[in-house]
């Protein structure tokens, strides 16, 4: 007999079935609740409602577990590139040789965007925030194929938007930056891998040649790894109920970035330098940044430490610690934000405070030191996470098209005015 769940409403009982997922999660499913009992349940945050069920990413915050499609994070990041990584995510399983090398093709065919898109990037001022630049580019590119605006087109069309998608996404990043600093273009060079040719895009120049660092191209793929997924998160959460509506993926993944644009989600590594560049401008006494953190009626708080969903720690800091003193040390920075950076993670990981409190360093933090060491300006950061969370958000969408989820459409409960008549505005 199955689990159930009752919930009494004025006297009345009513019972819904208790559901279990694969690794023993538990949800009561209450979609006949409003039904039945005339009720609907209040979520601020959606922080206890699941609003689907999902085969894509599993994580538990308390163990520090993350997995894709049952694949520990910490093997897919010391073993496999981001593509492969993507491949798992949108299909479901890891790609033998032929399908990679058939997956690495189609998507290398079409990293160019059209011509047209120049004139685009040339109408946005200088200082125009890359986040929304990139947000508006993606968008515009279901113009360029509108075959893509059709919801019931084959399979292997549906296929090629994404792929094209994979594909575009580094070369409308390194445009946004490269518009910004009002850098000529880098054309992409497919004879390069998918991060070697997005660094190229992001600080050769026309005229010299420009060689990808094996240090910070193998950074960078364990980065895009670490940020591929992770669960029914504000962005992903977005890209479903924006596709729902069978809005376009291009639609769906502007969206996402736009959603992901937000300090509270995409922006926390950005944070973490703006608060070293604090601390540094301060006169860099750390001693006293770290008694403002400890003290409660003090507003400041630490950026980059802790997780609301890895209450221990996060697995993903573990593996980026690595990669970000790798890079520190093949680079030789000599920078005092990033002193400031070692020294901060130094007490974080040995004060009993930060310690009982589970402030960890998380992956904000050291993705926030490595784009600094790379140069790369903290407007950029959030681009960076984005082109790394591409394939978990395309894996969502499919998703939620294959399963074919209904439109999403929050409820609520009407808390204003009761009715009452108009009155002209001479008797006001």
């Amino acid at each position: 007999m199955s689990e159930t769940a009752k919930i009494e409403i004025d006297g009345k009982s009513y019972e819904f079935p208790v559901i279990t997922g694969s690794e023993n999660e538990k949800a009561i499913d209450i979609k006949t609740l409003r039904a039945t009992s005339g009720c609907i349940t209040i979520d601020p945050g959606f922080k206890n409602t699941g609003s689907t069920t999902s085969a894509i990413t599993f994580l538990d915050g308390e163990k520090g577990i993350l997995r894709y499609r049952g694949y520990p994070i910490e093997q897919l990041a010391e073993k496999a590139s981001f593509l492969e990584v993507a491949y798992l995510l949108i299909y479901g399983e890891l790609p033998n040789k032929s399908e990679l090398d058939s997956f690495q093709e189609s998507i290398t065919k079409h990293t160019l965007v059209h011509e047209d898109m120049k004139q685009f990037f040339e109408a946005y001022p200088a200082k125009a925030h890359p986040m929304g630049v990139l947000a508006s580019m993606i968008c515009s590119l279901s113009t360029f194929y509108p075959e893509s605006q059709d919801p019931n087109r084959p399979k292997a069309a549906i296929d090629l938007t994404m792929h094209r998608l994979i594909a575009k996404l580094p070369t409308l990043a390194a445009m946004s930056y490269k518009n910004a600093m009002r850098h000529p273009f880098v054309y992409p060079k497919n004879d390069l891998g998918y991060c070697e040719n997005f660094l190229n895009m992001m600080f050769a120049m026309p005229t010299e040649d420009y060689t990808p660092d094996p240090v910070v191209s193998e950074a960078l793929n364990t980065l895009l790894i670490l940020h591929a997924d992770h669960e029914q998160n504000c962005s992903a959460s977005t890209v479903r109920i924006v596709g729902s509506s069978q809005a376009n993926l291009y639609a769906s993944i502007s969206a996402g970035v736009s959603a992901l644009w937000g300090p509270l989600h995409g922006g926390a590594n950005q944070a973490v330098i703006e608060m070293l560049d604090k601390i540094q401008n301060d006169g860099g006494d750390l001693d006293k940044w770290i008694a403002k953190a400890k003290d409660k009626d003090d507003p400041f708080r630490l950026m980059g430490f802790g997780h609301r969903v890895y209450k221990n720690f996060d697995p993903r800091a573990k593996i980026i610690k690595k990669a970000c003193d790798d890079v520190l040390n093949k680079l030789g920075v000599n920078d005092p934000t990033l002193d400031i950076a070692k020294k901060l993670e130094k007490v974080a990981l040995e004060d009993e405070y930060f310690v009982k409190r589970g402030l960890y360093p998380n992956v904000d933090f050291y993705s926030g030191i490595i784009y600094r060491a790379l140069n790369i300006p903290t407007e950029m950061f959030t681009v960076m996470f984005a082109l790394g969370r591409l394939p978990g958000w395309i894996a969502q969408w499919k998703e939620m098209v294959e399963n074919k989820e209904p439109i999403g459409r929050p409820r609520q409960i009407y808390t204003g005015a009761n009715e009452r008549d108009y009155v002209s505005i001479d008797k006001r």
